[in-house]
């Protein structure tokens, strides 16, 4: 019996480590996956186990590839001097979704946040200053969310380029979007106007 409860709780504790589980949700979802049948459960490790064992990130712009670029960075079809900054790969998702913009990206795998102990050494910052000092981008778009840590991630990222004689135009999505919330919460139509009507941040 002891084993049959450390093994529950050691799936529950788990479970209450992913992002906006508390440990009620964690219980749920660890009573249901008991409840249903094992090759319903399986399915699910499996899918993670694959995901984990052939899913990486882009080694240009940190989006989402089973191969050492993702299909953006290959596709020579794209304006290879526009460069938008988002969050997470589920940002550029949304924004490719649109059909509104054909540039190129750079996922910065989060934003800053001091209070959750998110600092500039924990996202892909520094590799986005090293691919702008060698590149050749006239503009930057700056696709971080419209909350106080997006905005506080690309003021950061803007004072992390001032020296470089290079710097692009750098640019923001309109505020079309509620200030507040995230680009996954938006739908087409305001991230495609977002994306057409952006604004110059300097």
């Amino acid at each position: 019996m002891t084993e049959l409860t450390e093994s529950v709780s050691r799936m529950i504790q788990e479970f209450a480590k992913l992002p906006g589980l508390g440990k009620k949700s964690a219980e749920r979802i660890a009573y249901h996956l008991l409840k249903v049948s094992k090759p319903e459960a399986l399915a699910l490790a499996d899918s993670i186990r694959t995901v984990k064992e052939n899913v990486r990130y882009c080694k240009h712009c940190f989006n989402l590839t089973v191969e050492e670029l993702c299909e953006i960075c290959k596709d020579a079809g794209r304006d290879q001097s526009i460069l938008c900054v988002v969050e997470q790969p589920q940002d550029l998702i949304l924004l490719e979704k649109t059909g509104r913009y054909n540039g190129l990206y750079h996922v910065l795998l989060g934003r800053l946040a001091p209070l959750e102990k998110i600092t500039p050494d924990q996202l892909s910052i520094a590799a986005l200053v090293r691919r702008i000092q060698h590149g050749d981008f006239r503009e930057l778009v700056m696709g971080t969310n419209p909350t106080v840590e997006g905005d506080t991630t690309a003021r950061y990222i803007i004072g992390q380029l001032e020296s470089l004689p290079n710097k692009p135009k750098i640019t923001r999505l309109a505020r079309g979007i509620v200030t507040g919330s995230d680009l996954q919460f938006a739908n087409a139509e305001m991230l495609s106007e977002a994306i057409s009507e952006r604004q110059i941040m300097q």
